[in-house]
């Protein structure tokens, strides 16, 4: 009997599968599609599993995954069958690497990567560009000029010809060109009949040449996150957005975090390398949906910034990462980097040239660079906190006479992962809720609709996309409205007394979880669970301990003003945030989002040349604390385990909600902890 048992344990093998995180075993011979309806994963089929649409494609990866202990290959998925082969032969070869979902089944452990046009329901890409006020003074300009003709009687080439009719119309001297840009220069002067406009770099390179006329200038800001990337289209001359686009960063499938990629990078020889392609494909991706959505081509863009955590960074520019995994975080660069566009794998005018921001420290990016200079909070005299939340949060406090920066390992349960009923923001995942006091009964919206459950119509306008789980801030108000109302205690535990009351209550092993929605046509249960409730208070102390550590060593015992940033920031309801204790106390009118400051930042870089002369001064002189060695970082993290914290007063946020915080322990500590008061004023 023990042989069988493990006979059957080893036809078991783990799938875990991408973009959503989410993961499970399954019996070898399941298909891909059935192990992604069993788990919720967001993977089409609208011919019931028949080989015949072929919405269902998906990707097995190659390579091991450290994280998850398992290495995935494409032999790990049964062979081509004469279904695939028929549906080749009918509908057209599907894209290398490619297999339908409903025929592939599980024979080992697997990486499943979901492609965006195999999903249902898209993730939705939160960073729009926020209009924002910038002296417009590019790098880059337009010269119009009128070259001579080519004479027997004069040997001068081409280029020297360019380059006396640019110092004699526009007294620009000594002008250069690499041999990418003098490839197509012949061509552009006979073109435009010896009348071309020439885009000058800095007063004297040459980065493209254009027959006649032309007087629009392009550029492309660029934001690389580690989950999602954008991209913001930028006319050169007005400062106006053009178009903007985003993805989900395709190097998701090599880890969900960034300490998992750079474990990738550790465990597999190329490993950067794969990773570096995936991000550059992805930017290349991006700049030809806003090229085509504004009507030009992608030859067209003439100068790109660039903003990213330090990981994100170094990927992109092809510089190992390994560094980063561990103490002291050593960057390779922390500089502002201006680089070819061509020697980072982008296809753009033969000229373009990249610009990354500076990093400030291991674990501070140029990201929370371009969100300093967004926000400028070198130029105020108020103390300011900046927070890009993401799964490793960047910290930045102070204002002009002092800055210091930190980061906090806040983990993927913002973003939906390591919870339960948790996915990513896509239409159909609820991001707002409220709990009745008095009844205990939950409302919610969801993504795609602006209508409250409770209101008339809600099924019909959620009939396309369901109700498919809670997203990051779905989940926040969720655990800070169940602390409101009683229903969890400052220590975070799910009151199961309160069954007695609520059929929403309901045991789940030796905790307690409080039931949203029950599964029914429209999409699956989703429940509120102890587990959930941990991960949430684990990444939110973490990124509370970290502020806290930058407020003693600044001396500061309180904040003039709190700036949120990222694209989770953005979608935070701020009260929530203070209610679960992700922020400490502040002035509710002084706390606010800046959307996506650090693609912000990157456009500021791109349309105003001094700013990086700016950015660069200030990143210099930034204070870098890095919490792995402050003892006092353990006595946050544990204080600030309860809700909203064991300890620090909450005034204003008392004095807006009408009510005191009862004061809990932190959890493992001895103690009841207060139960939190059962009903709130309403409003």
């Amino acid at each position: 009997m023990p042989a069988i048992g493990v006979a059957a344990l080893a036809k078991d093998h783990l799938v875990f599968f991408s973009p959503s995180g989410k993961r499970e075993r399954f019996p070898e011979g399941t298909t891909v599609l059935e192990a992604a309806r069993r788990l919720g994963v967001d993977l089409d089929s609208v011919c019931g599993g028949r080989g015949i649409c072929g919405r269902c494609q998906i990707v097995p990866t190659e390579g091991a995954n450290p994280k998850l202990g398992i290495k995935s290959a494409a032999d790990h998925v049964s062979p081509w069958n004469a279904v695939e082969a028929r549906y080749a032969d009918k509908r057209g070869a599907l894209e290398a690497g490619r297999r339908l979902g409903c025929q592939a089944k599980v024979c080992g452990d697997l990486v499943i990567d979901v492609p965006a046009d195999s999903q249902v329901h898209r993730q939705v890409v939160r960073k729009r560009a926020e209009a924002y006020p910038v002296k417009v003074d590019p790098l880059v300009h337009l010269h119009y000029v009128e070259v001579r003709e080519p004479d027997m009687h004069d040997p001068s080439s081409d280029f020297r010809r360019l380059q006396e009719a640019l110092a004699a119309q526009w007294g620009l001297a000594d002008i250069h060109a690499d041999t990418a840009v003098l490839k197509g220069l012949q061509k552009a002067l006979r073109a435009g009949d010896w009348k071309v406009t020439a885009a000058i770099r800095k007063g004297r390179d040459l980065v493209a040449l254009f027959p006649g006329f032309r007087d629009t200038l392009r550029g492309l800001a660029v934001d690389i996150g580690s989950t999602t990337i954008a991209a913001h289209l930028c006319d050169l001359v007005t400062g106006d957005v053009l178009a903007s686009s985003g993805l989900m960063n395709p190097q998701i499938r090599f880890g969900e975090d960034l300490m998992s990629r750079v474990s990738y990078v550790m465990m597999n020889p190329g490993g950067d390398a794969e990773m570096t392609a995936a991000v550059r494909g992805a930017l290349q991706e991006l700049a030809a949906a806003v090229a085509a959505e504004a009507g030009i081509g992608t030859d067209e863009i003439l100068e790109v910034t660039v903003v990213g955590n330090p990981i994100m960074h170094h990927l992109f520019l092809g510089l190992d990462p390994t560094e980063l995994g561990g103490a002291p975080f050593a960057l390779t660069v922390d500089g502002g980097l201006e680089v070819p566009a061509r020697e980072v794998g982008l296809s753009l005018a033969p000229g373009a040239f990249v610009y990354t921001l500076p990093c400030i420290a291991g674990h501070v990016g140029a990201d929370t660079a371009g969100v300093v200079l967004s926000e400028g909070p070198h130029l105020k005299d108020e103390v300011t906190l900046l927070v890009d939340v993401g799964t490793n949060a960047e910290i930045v406090l102070g204002n002009r006479h002092r800055l210091l920066a930190c980061s906090s390992p806040t983990g993927p349960a913002f973003e939906g992962a390591q919870i339960a009923s948790g996915q990513r923001a896509a239409p159909g995942a609820i991001e707002r809720l409220r709990i009745d006091p008095e009844t205990l009964e939950p409302r919610f919206r969801v993504i795609g609709s602006e209508l409250w459950s409770d209101d008339a119509g809600f099924p019909e306008a959620t009939a396309k996309t369901g109700v498919t789980g809670i997203c990051g801030s779905g989940i926040i108000e969720a655990v800070a409205e169940m602390l409101l109302a009683g229903l969890v205690t400052p220590d975070g535990i799910v009151d199961g007394t309160l069954a007695a009351r609520t059929p929403r209550i309901v045991a789940e092993g030796r905790t307690f979880a409080y039931v949203i929605r029950e599964a029914d046509a429209s999409g699956p249960r989703i429940a509120v669970t102890q587990g959930d409730i941990r991960a949430i208070q684990l990444a939110k102390a973490a990124l509370y301990a970290g502020i806290r550590l930058l407020m003693d060593h600044y001396g500061a015992p309180s904040l003039d003003r709190i700036t949120l940033a990222g694209a989770f920031g953005s979608h935070i309801d701020v009260k929530y945030a203070m209610i679960l204790g992700l922020i400490p106390d502040c002035d509710l009118a002084a706390v606010g989002s800046a959307g996506n400051a650090a693609g912000t930042g990157a456009r500021i870089a791109l349309l105003n040349k001094a700013s990086r002369a700016e950015i660069e001064e200030v990143v210099r002189r930034i204070e870098k604390i890095e919490t792995a060695l402050e003892p006092a970082f353990q006595a946050h993290f544990v204080g600030a385990m309860a809700i909203p914290h064991k300890s620090d007063p909450f005034p204003h946020l008392e004095a807006a909600l009408g009510r005191v915080f009862a004061r809990g322990t932190a959890p493992g500590e001895p103690g009841e902890g207060g139960r939190g008061e059962r009903r709130r004023r309403r409003g």
